[in-house]
């Protein structure tokens, strides 16, 4: 179990803090292998997760009320950003009480360098089968390319033993890798120099569209790197809204779920007013777009 108290704090800066070039576009039009490699990814991004940093408030009062409300709603999966005080064995009997499952697990980085072997073994017991690097504060990622080429290093040496538990590591964007800083991309430098085998990335589509980067160009350069996504939506004057209220096209993204390699996504809001309306608007809207 995790106790570290940076898992557990609310603001997001703080809480994770403490608690589209790159690889040339493939043609790959008319290969039955990659039609087939599609159809089989497509089919496994049917079920509709949320991310539970929705819900922090709600999971802060009590993770057992949340999980009952979220699969009331429908959700199958879920993604935690904190155990709240929970061990791994809590965590996965509430999970098996309410018919969830939790793919991934949002985990700081500090947590990652101080106590990976923990992380690890609570991961195997709750079910996830990916850890996520979610944020890096505005020190870890300085005004150039330079800490990310260290951080790319890093993210390799983290992904061998989480590899090697049978479990996948991956990234989590927000708008300042898809913004150029001294040097070049940020995200650019993070796909290219990790091992796409070992490092995956999870697309935030809000953050990406927010930084002017198309998502499908993401896709189409990088094939099968995205297994993971977060799923929110931005109004026309660039705020964030509750899913399938606002512009981004989630149905042109999602046509695409198997050349990205897309096998989970997640709602998420991070700064909702109505919670309740948010992860019920949001599972409805993305049910619709994976019935296709």
């Amino acid at each position: 179990m995790i106790t570290t108290p940076n898992l557990l704090s609310p603001g997001r800066r703080q809480f994770l803090q403490q608690s589209c070039a790159g690889i040339a576009a493939l043609t790959l039009l008319g290969n039955p292998l990659q039609a087939l490699a599609e159809s089989q990814s497509s089919s496994a991004v049917k079920k509709t997760g949320l991310q539970l940093y929705t819900l922090r408030d709600m999971m802060e009062k009590s993770v057992a009320d949340t999980l009952k409300l979220v699969a009331g709603v429908g959700y199958g999966d879920v993604e935690f950003a904190g155990y709240f005080g929970h061990s791994a064995e809590d965590i996965r009997k509430l999970l098996d009480a309410n018919g969830l499952s939790a793919p991934s697990v949002h985990v700081p980085l500090d947590v990652l360098r101080s106590a990976l072997p923990q992380v690890i073994k609570d991961a195997k017991v709750i079910g996830h089968q990916y850890i996520v690097l979610p944020w890096i504060s505005e020190e870890q990622r300085g005004d150039s390319v330079d800490n990310y080429k260290k951080l790319a290093v890093e993210l390799n040496g983290f992904a061998k033993p989480i590899k090697d538990a049978g479990l996948q590591l991956a990234y989590h964007n927000h708008d300042f890798e898809l913004t150029p800083v001294k040097g070049g991309l940020p995200y650019d430098v993070l796909l290219s120099e990790t091992d796409k085998e070992l490092v995956k990335m999870e697309l935030d589509l809000f953050w990406a569209v927010k930084a002017g980067v198309d998502p499908l160009t993401l896709f189409a350069a990088n094939p099968g790197r995205f297994p993971l996504v977060h799923v929110k939506d931005m109004a026309k004057d660039g705020a964030m809204v509750d899913v399938g209220t606002g512009t981004i096209d989630f149905k042109a993204i999602f046509a695409k779920a198997g050349q990205a390699g897309i096998r989970h996504q997640f709602i998420e809001h991070d700064n909702s007013n109505n919670r309740i309306t948010t992860i019920r608007q949001g599972y409805q809207a993305l049910s619709q777009v994976l019935k296709g």
